[in-house]
């Protein structure tokens, strides 16, 4: 009887070729010696906001409880309906600012009064839980945006950290190594319809003979993903060279590019497996924000923040509501991809605690109380609909410390909390 032996691969091996390094997804060949358990894969966060609300009577239900009627949002996540916790009544306290739409600032800060006299602003969620675990991945934490470098996140003096508002960056930062001819040279590879991981064809089939079929499994999603990550990043980087139309009238701000709202923020939110996967970092928080553009949607004719202050008007809730539908749509495709990506016996949305929400609560009155929020996976006990007191709000750094807690960052407070989140 003759036993397959697998030589153990090291959790920080990578696929290397001139100008690229690929990091691998947690491997069972990666355990120390053969017939020792796997080892446990990391655990993660993910928090996302979208600034200009989201339509309640379109998000949440009627009645709280698992036997909830749906809506037209969470007909969306259907799929994932066992894997996500709808919470209504959490806020920030204090949270009236100099401007109407301060209060993005403090999503994940939960500091007081933003923008007024004296304000500065404290430490978020993302960093704090990145500056307890420190480097033990190649990024502490990464900020990602829709638009612009200007992000939710800041460091424990009040600084906000610059987001990265290209998909190409992050991507190159995650694949892309070497001098600045080689990353031109593999640029234009991606550019010729050439993937990175033709480079390290006789490397992979190397890989294959040395890992189990699970491993295999794993590692063909993983590389399916990149695949995928690299046509969507020739599409988006291929309007950076394009001439723009000349007009008599004065032309929409970045026509070619920031009016595609969805196109970037699914670009970005594809990405966040791989980041997550390669374990290149296990703190994210991406911004979906006001491009100040008409959304390239078809039915939508004016600007998503002017839609947001709809006054009531059927028209301009049915613009903003194609507009927050596509928004939900990318969410529930990132879910998918998170839950059809494995590691280990788990899934990675298993591993990985998702915050989906906004600022405000009603952004047409720009209320920052009764915010939209949505907790995913995390291994967390999910019940569908969880309604707190409209009138007296639950702080949502509650849900903040059970969110350092569940990546073991042991915690009994953040900011504004009372105590742990409990439901």
């Amino acid at each position: 009887m003759h036993t397959i032996m697998h030589t153990p691969i090291s959790r920080r091996a990578a696929l290397k070729a001139s100008g690229i390094a690929i990091a691998l997804p947690l491997l069972e060949s990666m355990n120390p010696a053969i017939g020792r358990e796997v080892a446990t894969p990391p655990k993660r966060m993910v928090l996302i906001c979208t600034t200009l609300g989201l339509h309640p009577p379109s998000l949440f239900p009627k009645t709280p409880g698992g036997e909830y009627e749906s809506t037209e949002y969470l007909d969306l996540l259907k799929n994932h309906r066992d894997d996500f916790t709808l919470f209504s009544g959490l806020s920030h306290p204090d949270q009236n600012g100099k401007q109407p739409h301060d209060t993005e600032m403090t999503w994940l800060t939960a500091a007081r009064n933003p923008g007024l006299g004296g304000f500065k602003n404290s430490i978020s969620v993302d960093q704090q839980a990145a500056t307890k675990l420190g480097y033990v991945t190649r990024f502490p934490s990464i900020a990602l945006s829709s638009n612009t470098r200007k992000s939710q996140s800041y460091t424990s003096n009040g600084v906000m950290i610059p987001a990265e508002d290209r998909p190409s960056s992050v991507f190159s930062k995650l694949f892309l190594d070497g001098s600045p001819e080689e990353l031109r040279r593999r640029r234009q590879s991606l550019a010729d319809g050439r993937s990175i991981l033709d480079s390290v064809a006789e490397q992979t089939r190397a890989l294959n003979r040395r890992t189990s079929v699970n491993d295999r499994r794993q590692l063909d999603e993983y590389f399916a993903a990149i695949r995928a990550a690299e046509a969507e990043l020739i599409e988006a980087e291929a309007w950076l060279d394009r001439p723009k139309p000349r007009v008599d009238e004065k032309p929409p701000q970045d026509i070619g590019d920031s009016a595609d709202l969805i196109g970037r923020a699914r670009t970005m939110l594809n990405l966040i497996p791989l980041i997550l996967q390669t374990d290149s970092s296990r703190v994210i928080a991406m911004v979906i924000q006001d491009h100040l553009v008409v959304p390239k949607i078809k039915g939508v004719i004016a600007e998503h923040h002017n839609l947001s202050h709809h006054g009531q008007d059927p028209e301009k809730i049915k613009q903003l509501k194609l507009i927050e539908t596509e928004i939900m749509r990318s969410f529930a495709d990132f879910l998918s991809s998170m839950a059809r990506s494995s590691e280990g016996d788990e899934r990675l949305l298993d591993r990985t605690s998702i915050l989906f929400g906004s600022n405000l609560g009603n952004a047409n009155a720009h209320d920052p109380r009764n915010l939209p929020i949505l907790l995913v996976g995390g291994g967390f006990r999910h019940e569908p609909y969880v309604a707190f007191d409209p009138k007296n709000n639950t702080p949502l750094c509650n849900l903040f410390v059970s969110l350092l807690n569940r990546m073991n960052i042991r915690t009994d407070s953040f900011a504004t909390s009372t105590g742990e989140l409990t439901w």
